[in-house]
């Protein structure tokens, strides 16, 4: 009997969708020099993508066509409305699409942290930059965990602006632990106050991005944000705040339970870290880690983790926290491998036999 051979599978038909774009200003943003960006954007949706006239023109298989039709109708859309989107925001709407059909972009960016001192409205970078924002909004503690450059800090101190000027609470506090990284504090000129302050720096460089710098030194001198280090909350309760405690991979666990019961009434909180950056002293258990096991499926609490595609900084930050992760995840197997073969027991040593006889 001939043994048959198997029919090939037919390709898959390329089908086309056109889309029109009548702001000739919003498809030349699109657009880019010589076409570029855009030529960009359909590689990163697996399209061909061309232009004429005013009109898009997406080619490629059936159901990529389809999501790159919707994607660039609702990309036009918001750039219609005056939305500032970034080649990087675009390419992130792209990936959130890409990991998740069911969202798209306008989910992303129409989601905004709209601040009146701020002449633009702050907009979510990625998907989980826009659950972030929804778990602040609709939870009384939230935990953003995740590695530098997601947005973490930024968008609580957004939000904390917002309410306050809305007047949706009457103070804002923010709080970081004052753990060294490698320097010790003791060495750094100055008074107690001297010495805490550089700690705070990055708490202070965000609120002067969300607010003109005079206004915001009146708000602090009159006690409505309150920045200090972590210590400074004990035996405090925090009634009718915004507040956000930073870096707090470096809490211990006392400092994380005192933390986070000083929460008042009317009062909001938000804690943010990266358990892969923890400072503190060797065999010092961070709070973050710890509370994040503890604290999972309580109703009123949100956790939020980050990963290195929600990076919104350099695009080399992403690599180098792959990389790092990597020999992160290499050094606890073999940590693990060392750990097995030390509880191997050694089979009990053969004494050679007396054939003589004697004892």
């Amino acid at each position: 009997m001939s043994e048959r051979n198997p029919v090939p599978s037919a390709p898959e038909t390329r089908v086309t969708a056109s889309i029109e774009v009548p702001d000739a200003a919003v498809l030349t943003a699109l657009m880019g020099p010589q076409g570029d960006k855009l030529r960009g954007f359909g590689k990163a949706l697996l399209v061909d993508v061309g232009v004429r006239g005013n009109v898009i023109q997406v080619a490629g298989g059936k159901s990529e066509v389809a999501r790159a039709e919707k994607f660039f109708i609702d990309l036009t859309r918001l750039l219609s409305s005056g939305m500032e989107l970034s080649t990087g925001d675009v390419m992130r709407g792209i990936q959130a699409t890409l990991d998740d059909p069911g969202v798209s972009i306008r989910d992303l960016f129409e989601d905004t942290v709209v601040i009146p001192a701020r002449r633009k409205a702050i907009t979510a970078k990625g998907l989980m930059q826009g659950r972030y924002i929804q778990a602040i909004r609709t939870h009384d503690l939230t935990f953003g965990i995740g590695p530098a450059g997601t947005g973490k800090t930024y968008l609580a101190m957004a939000m904390a602006v917002q309410a306050l000027l809305e007047k949706k609470v009457k103070r804002i506090v923010l709080a970081r632990p004052a753990v060294e990284a490698g320097e010790r504090l003791g060495f750094l000129p100055g008074d107690l106050a001297e010495k805490v302050n550089p700690y705070l720096r990055p708490l202070y460089d965000a609120l002067y991005d969300m607010m003109d710098a005079e206004k915001a030194g009146s708000l602090v001198a009159r006690g409505n944000i309150e920045v200090a280090p972590l210590a400074f909350m004990r035996g405090r309760t925090l009634n009718d705040c915004f507040v956000i405690l930073d870096e707090a991979q470096n809490a211990t666990s006392d400092q994380m339970r005192m933390f986070l019961t000083r929460l008042g009434y009317a009062s909001k909180a938000v804690v943010t870290g990266d358990v892969t950056q923890v400072d503190l002293p060797t065999g010092q258990r961070s709070g973050l880690a710890e509370a994040r096991e503890l604290l999972q499926g309580i109703e009123g609490i949100a956790f939020c983790t980050f990963t290195e595609v929600d990076v919104v900084r350099h695009p080399l930050v992403q690599r180098i926290i792959v990389a790092y992760d990597r020999r992160d995840a290499q050094h606890a197997a073999a940590k693990a491998a060392a750990a097995s073969a030390r509880s191997v027991p050694k089979p009990p040593s053969s004494k050679p036999s007396n054939e003589s006889g004697e004892t």
